[in-house]
């Protein structure tokens, strides 16, 4: 017991136990500053590096190893200051911890500098894992209850559930969807209210795009309204005359402003809102480059008309900081159609269940409270030409007791940066924000915490799947996946990244985590993500998808996993494909390694088999749970395997769908160099991966107590072994490890050969393969896909596994066999 805690303790700390090194500039090239180290952490087996450099090239180099970069990462901020042409300055350099000394080396041209950097003493890394004693007594306690149910039960739910609240998990939990995302029947609301609106629309320049705005100002909006346009001397002489003729034509609906010379956006609008303070109406601020949807004005409206205590509403958009889809703050060009098409979507959302509070309004289409215009009325001109400027009269109205909505039922496409030009508009946000940040203290603690808690996030999502339907070119991949991490989401990873490096977006739907389902949208925007225990709501926002390719990954660690097949199908719409991945044993039996009570191994599973392992609970037997998981299988266009070994225990299991399996082994997802085995004389095997009771934990253990009393072996685990598993002292434990260090690990700890102790028929394992390529002997038993690989290689040693249970005692006899 005291060894369990010991190291679980030990890979606490490693995750939660971090020291910052105090800031450093970089040495000069000639007197030119070439950067700065702004932060360096260290946290458990990991050094971070962050700053920025002008240098062409940075090399961060240790005793065995190194990483070369060149500044690739956005900082504006940097260029701003040094004026430099572009602003690709950043650096994020990560190094395996404990390998020092670390050497910074910068290259620019033909010269050269160097210097030391992540330089700390022992005793302050070890006083920062101190510190964490009572905080990690504390979870232990909390832990307690649910470490005994996984002990009896070995359900999987309870060991995620453990792990997320010691903070090791690797899969972490976002904002939460909310239920009433959608309207009830489907239906937009069709009660349109009729209060007059004087929309504010200043103009320079954009002369196409002008055309296009003031054409659906026009046609779209559905309240009686008055355009007052302000034109601000336009450099482009077509401007001033088109805005003359349209004005006249639409007569006494429109003012049209023309100032003598150029004042810049707050001064033309402040103009404007004198004419709307006579009018005495709400007010909506609209930018030229704003192009509104059907009936927007309602919409937009109708907060301010439901409650006086909103000062201002902004809808949905591609390009409005908190309010942009599908990636919170960062801004999507978006193709002809396809604005309309998320409108569509929009109109079909919950606004009064989505209802939110915001800390500010983004002035490209914002809605104006006659109320707080009455004593705000005007625009602080010490923003000049614009930005930021809205954001000022919106803390002002807070500090009014004025609220901030959305709304989430309104799509309004914005074709950001048209009007002022994009590089100028960085200079001024840059400025301006400061002026924000000076006057607002707490603003931007407030616009950081709407972005993490991100209460937006189920508009987010369904109008983000609905841009991905307008854009995609074949059918969307859907992922059902889990949350342990491990090989599966390796291999997942992969996949979503080919895809988004082609443009193709994929959606993830995991189980097993904080929440039953969690919906991941990876866009190359970014990721937008939500959690929700509700699988109708997740329904609901999938099928906006038209086209999908529904892919079962792993289903390990959801507590009704027998409904996973059926929520899947319930998913798939005519046309859509469906694809299972053999990434577990659930399409067998609940026992997802096909592991029996006893915790063996004993061949395949059939219907006639009645070990209670193979039981779900007290909800399903074998015969139904299997009858449940064939359903999917026989609806599958493909049923994916990574070895001839699951292949044999697929067909034993189903013998009718041959002809619907492929076989695709995996290959390595990482190069890993050979490595030179010490010549010490000195057995030293090593372990790779997270180990855990089906990876062979017991087996360790009891290897561990055997190589104790033998001088001439040594045991060495290169990661993590499960909390409800202990290691004498003895036992070298690394912890959470880069696999493209494994070499220099190696080394460090004079492994002569490798130990896959893995007690499953394993659907594939990349451990195993990482292994192999580093040329040492590597031992594994004859069964699953490491089986496989062992003996396929030169430098395999296949152990012949026994139904009775592997004894640690007869593998540690084949391993000295063969020295």
């Amino acid at each position: 017991m005291i060894n369990r805690i010991r190291g679980l303790y030990a890979r606490y700390a490693d995750r939660h136990a971090s020291l910052i090194l105090p800031a450093m500039d970089l040495p000069d090239f000639d007197g030119d500053a070439p950067g700065r180290i702004e932060r360096i952490t260290i946290t458990g087996k990991l050094i971070r590096i962050e700053g920025w450099s002008f240098a062409d090239q940075v090399v961060l180099s240790w005793a065995g190893g190194s990483v070369v970069q060149r500044p690739h990462i956005n900082r504006p901020d940097v260029a701003a200051v040094f004026g430099a042409s572009g602003d690709e300055t950043g650096i994020v350099l990560d190094a395996p911890a404990g390998l020092g000394p670390y050497r910074l080396t910068l290259r620019h041209g033909h010269a050269e500098a160097t210097v030391s950097v992540a330089e700390a003493s022992a005793f302050r890394l070890a006083l920062s894992r101190l510190r964490l004693l009572f905080r990690f007594a504390r979870d232990l306690v909390a832990i307690a209850p649910a470490t005994i149910r996984w002990q009896r039960t070995r359900d999987p739910a309870e060991r995620a559930w453990v792990k997320r609240r010691l903070g090791l998990d690797t899969i972490h939990a976002q904002a939460a969807l909310n239920a009433r995302t959608f309207l009830a029947d489907g239906a937009e609301d069709t009660d349109v209210p009729g209060d007059p609106v004087t929309i504010i629309l200043p103009v320079y320049n954009a002369h196409d795009l002008l055309v296009d705005a003031l054409h659906r100002v026009r046609a779209h909006t559905d309240l009686p309204w008055h355009l007052v346009l302000v034109e601000d001397c336009s450099t482009d002489p077509r401007i001033r005359p088109m805005l003359r003729d349209w004005a006249g034509r639409e007569g006494d609906a429109v003012t049209l402003l023309e100032n003598t010379e150029n004042q810049g956006f707050i001064k033309s609008v402040n103009r404007a809102l004198d004419v709307a303070a006579a009018r005495g109406t709400h007010v909506i601020l609209l930018n030229s480059d704003a192009l509104v949807p059907k009936g927007w004005t309602s919409r937009l409206l109708r907060p301010i008309l439901e409650d006086p205590t909103v000062a201002s509403v902004t809808p949905m958009s591609n390009d409005a900081e908190i309010y942009s889809v599908p990636t919170i703050c960062k801004r999507t060009v978006l193709e002809p159609g396809e604005a309309d098409r998320l409108d569509e979507i929009a109109r079909g959302l919950d606004a009064r269940a989505l209802q939110c509070l915001a800390p500010t309004g983004v002035g490209f289409c914002m809605a104006m409270n006659r109320a707080f215009l009455q004593r705000i009325p005007r625009l602080d001109t010490e923003f000049g030409r614009g930005y930021g400027e809205e954001v000022d009269w919106c803390q002002k109205a807070r500090a009014l007791g004025g609220a901030h909505q959305v709304a989430a039922n309104l799509f309004v496409e914005h074709r950001g940066g048209e009007s002022f030009g994009s590089v100028e508009k960085q200079a001024l946000v840059l400025k301006n924000n400061a002026i924000i940040s000076a006057r607002y203290i707490t603003y931007d603690r407030d616009v950081q915490r709407f972005i993490s808690e991100d209460p937006l996030v189920s508009p987010r999502l369904a109008l983000g799947l609905a841009l991905v339907d307008a854009r995609a070119e074949g059918p969307v991949p859907v992922y059902l996946a889990h949350s342990l991490g491990g090989g599966a989401e390796i291999y997942l990873q992969e996949r979503i990244e080919k895809d988004l490096a082609l443009g193709q977006p994929s959606v993830v739907l995991r189980v097993g985590g904080a929440h039953r389902f969690q919906l991941e949208l990876r866009c190359p925007s970014g990721e937008t993500t939500g959690t929700t225990n509700d699988a109708d709501l997740v329904a609901r926002l999938l099928h906006v998808l038209t086209r999908k390719r529904i892919v079962y990954s792993c289903g390990v660690g959801d507590p009704e996993a027998h409904q996973l097949p059926d929520i899947l199908l319930s998913l798939q719409r005519p046309g859509d494909l469906l694809e299972v991945l053999m990434h577990d044993y659930f399409p067998i039996s609940p026992s997802y390694c096909l592991l029996d009570q006893a915790g063996t191994f004993r061949g395949p599973v059939t219907r006639e088999n009645r070990d209670p392992a193979h039981r779900f609970g007290g909800k399903l037997d074998l015969q139904s749970w299997q009858k449940a998981w064939g359903r999917l299988l026989c609806a599958a266009d493909e049923i994916v395997v990574f070895s001839e070994s699951s292949r044999n225990l697929v067909l034993s299991t189903y013998p009718a769908l041959g002809d619907t399996i492929a076989l695709r082994p995996h290959g390595l997802h990482v190069s890993v160099d050979p490595v030179e085995p010490p010549d010490t004389g000195k057995t030293v095997i090593g372990v790779l991966g997270n180990i855990g009771y089906q990876k062979g934990a017991a087996l360790l253990v009891d290897l561990a107590r055997h190589v104790k009393t033998d001088p001439e072996v040594e045991l060495a685990l290169i990661g993590n072994i499960d909390p409800n598993f202990g290691l004498p002292r003895h036992v070298a434990v690394h912890g959470d490890y880069h696999i493209q260090d494994l070499p220099n690990l190696a080394s460090r700890y004079g492994v002569t050969c490798w130990l896959i102790p893995s007690i499953w028929p394993e659907t594939f394992s990349y451990t195993t393969h990482e292994c192999l390529a580093t040329g040492l002997p590597v031992f594994a038993f004859d069964i699953g896909a490491q089986g496989d690989a062992v003996k396929a290689a030169p430098n395999g040693r296949a152990i012949a596994f026994s139904e009775d249970g592997a004894v640690a005692e007869s593998v540690l006899q084949r391993i000295k066999q063969a020295r």
